[in-house]
């Protein structure tokens, strides 16, 4: 599939929870460039050109008016999500100071806005890199965020919050972690479609998927299975982009991203 003569520069999560969106993707569609990365670097890799498309955290579509939602295949939760995780050395109340998982952007402020809302807390935030040691980190709390908050390390952890639940049942909306993101006027031949397809063959085939992936993150077949089903929700539907616009209204609301992109209409919630 080319751009203009050029092959299509497409970037994936490198996670677990993103092999269903991306099931037999070479095959569907031929002749792309695709890679894998962590969310955050996916998303400064389209912001700087280096993809024409891209699977991004959702609080990066607000980030460039250019920016369009090019499929309804998306990495979402309507419940407890598995795999992100917040874990407080002290109780939720007590948190002073929260160490952000470098790989993540969307639930890096879905976390302070949950924190905020519900508690009135703003902690004094640092990073957490990709590769660091989770147990050097001497912050009060740390956001975990895919393969590795599956298996959270062992610790004086007095708190395990799962943000997709706790969004959830807060909001009583859906979550949207990630979504697929073109650039501006880019022309996809047909990626649109072709994503959609790769989603449904995906989700036809999670028992597959599991077997090849369990042993990877440290799971069983049929632990991989009921997360892949059960944790995770891969359409962006209505009640999806509610929730999308109540988080990127709040995350306005409380300072923590400046956005053009009007999504009011779709606030189920708004007033």
């Amino acid at each position: 599939m080319a751009n203009n003569g050029k092959r299509l520069k497409v970037g994936a999560v490198s996670y677990l929870n993103t092999k269903p969106l991306v099931y037999r993707l070479r095959e569907v569609i031929p002749g792309i460039d695709l890679s894998f990365d962590v969310p955050s670097r996916l998303a400064d890799g389209l912001s700087a050109g280096r993809f024409d498309v891209a699977l991004v955290p959702s609080i990066e579509y607000v980030a460039d008016p250019s920016y369009s939602i090019v499929s309804d295949a998306c990495i979402g939760c309507r419940g407890p999500v598995m795999s992100v995780k917040l874990l407080g050395r002290r109780p939720i109340r007590e948190i002073r100071s929260l160490a952000l998982d470098a790989g993540s952007r969307t639930s890096s402020v879905l976390a302070r806005i949950l924190l905020e809302k519900q508690y009135g807390i703003r902690p004094r935030l640092e990073e957490l890199p990709v590769a660091a040691d989770v147990g050097s980190c001497s912050a009060d709390a740390i956001l975990l965020i895919g393969d590795r908050a599956i298996h959270p390390p062992s610790g004086p952890y007095v708190e395990c919050w799962d943000l997709g639940e706790q969004w959830c049942r807060w909001a009583e909306l859906p979550f949207v972690f990630a979504m697929w993101v073109a650039r501006g006027e880019t022309d996809l031949g047909g990626l649109e479609s072709a994503l959609g397809a790769c989603r449904d063959a995906g989700v036809a085939h999670l028992e597959a998927i599991a077997a090849d992936e369990a042993a990877a993150v440290g799971l069983t077949v049929e632990q991989t299975t009921r997360y892949l089903r059960d944790n995770l929700h891969f359409y962006l539907g209505e009640r999806e982009r509610c929730g999308l616009a109540m988080y990127y209204r709040l995350a306005t609301e409380l300072g923590m991203v400046t956005t053009n992109v009007d999504y009011r209409s779709h606030d189920c919630r708004a007033t």
